[in-house]
């Protein structure tokens, strides 16, 4: 079976499995944005506590966080964790959005998806995961994101290798997927539904398995 088979093959086994999963939540791509910043190294439960903190002091807007005093920043996205971490790297983003975009997500994903995704990755605290998850499911833009659990499952399953850089596993879906928004957007949530829930780091459920057939393919 070709690779692309493979692939279509899992996510169709995921997507019935688990059902449609409208991953990211979030009322605007703002919104969606600095979830994909505070989301690092924590639950998405904490994520929404610090995200709702924020919208009960009116504060989810660029601007207002543009102005607001990084230590009340802190302060606000304390259940998220790392929040004087995430409050630099926040307003390290907000600096960005404002200055070069007017604080308009529509302009800032309005050019070059590459291009965008190197001004990304200069901020201070982006890598390629949250600069990939702000382009697929803020800006609409086919960039797959990868994650612990892509590299968990897909190495167990011995499609790609455990020493597999970010870009390399990134570069696989690629060359083997249409590049299509939605598809990569739904994608990569069954993939974080299945390392949640069944393919875990440890003890993982290996008879519940949607993708078990890999095991005898």
């Amino acid at each position: 079976m070709q690779k692309r088979d493979i692939l279509l093959k899992i996510y169709n086994s995921l997507y019935n499995y688990f059902g449609p999963l409208n991953w990211w939540p979030g009322d605007t791509p703002f919104e969606i944005m600095v979830g994909a910043i505070i989301t690092q190294n924590t639950s998405w439960s904490n994520v929404e506590k610090a995200i709702n903190n924020l919208k009960k002091e009116n504060l989810l807007e660029p601007r207002k966080l543009y102005r607001i005093n990084q230590e009340e920043l802190a302060q606000l996205v304390k259940p998220s964790g790392y929040y004087n971490i995430k409050a630099q790297r926040l307003k390290n983003f907000v600096n960005l959005f404002v200055n070069d975009f007017e604080g308009s997500a529509e302009k800032m994903f309005s050019g070059d998806g590459r291009e965008l995704r190197k001004k990304l990755l200069n901020v201070n605290g982006i890598g390629p995961e949250t600069a990939d998850s702000i382009l697929l499911y803020a800006g609409k833009k086919p960039f797959f994101v990868v994650d612990a659990y892509t590299k968990r499952i897909f190495s167990r399953h011995k499609l790609i290798s455990k020493d597999s850089t970010y870009y390399q596993i990134q570069e696989f879906f690629n060359q083997n997927l249409d590049r299509d928004v939605e598809l990569f957007n739904e994608f990569h949530a069954q993939i974080v539904m299945l390392g949640k829930t069944i393919c875990t780091s440890k003890n993982p459920d290996c008879a519940k398995c949607p993708i078990g057939f890999l095991n005898s393919e």
